[in-house]
């Protein structure tokens, strides 16, 4: 027989949104809202990091490919939904721009790569690096979504 004062008590599931134009100076504002989220579900500031990096690195995708850095009418937009579960949180980030096939982006050669001091093709890369998931889901002129998933950890456990 359970008690009530025996039950741990269970965070539920809630969900922040926030619509800006695509626009390299809106990032700043991204990385702040995911920053508060994270930081009051308790993700460690490495964490926390992390998952700033990989969705300022989604979200410049977006701004410099899907839009192709054109200036914004209102249907440029990049959707961030933020979704906290008990053990991770779900980000989920979105554009109505060009598309691309995510199975035809290859790994870089890091060696290559910093010999050449090559700029940018990392994105894709450092995402899958910084988050425990990362799932595309790709419609293009329609809706592009790129979901990226961090388990909270506990004294290094999940």
């Amino acid at each position: 027989m359970t008690t009530q004062a025996s039950r741990k008590p269970r965070r539920k599931s809630k969900t922040f949104k926030v619509t800006l134009p695509s626009d390299t100076a809106n990032l700043d504002i991204i990385r702040k809202f995911v920053n508060g989220i994270t930081e009051n579900m308790g993700f460690s500031d490495e964490e926390i990091y992390k998952i700033e990096l990989a969705v300022d690195e989604a979200c410049a995708n977006i701004v410099n490919h899907a839009y192709k850095n054109d200036s914004p009418p209102a249907s440029r937009v990049i959707d961030v939904s933020v979704r906290t579960r008990p053990d991770r949180v779900e980000i989920v980030i979105a554009d109505h721009g060009a598309g691309f096939d995510p199975q035809k982006v290859q790994n870089p050669k890091m060696q290559e790569y910093l010999k050449k001091m090559k700029r940018g093709g990392l994105g894709i890369f450092l995402m899958q690096k910084m988050m425990d998931e990362v799932k595309f889901r790709i419609k293009p002129g329609v809706r592009n979504e790129v979901k990226l998933i961090k388990y909270l950890t506990r004294d290094g456990k999940r």
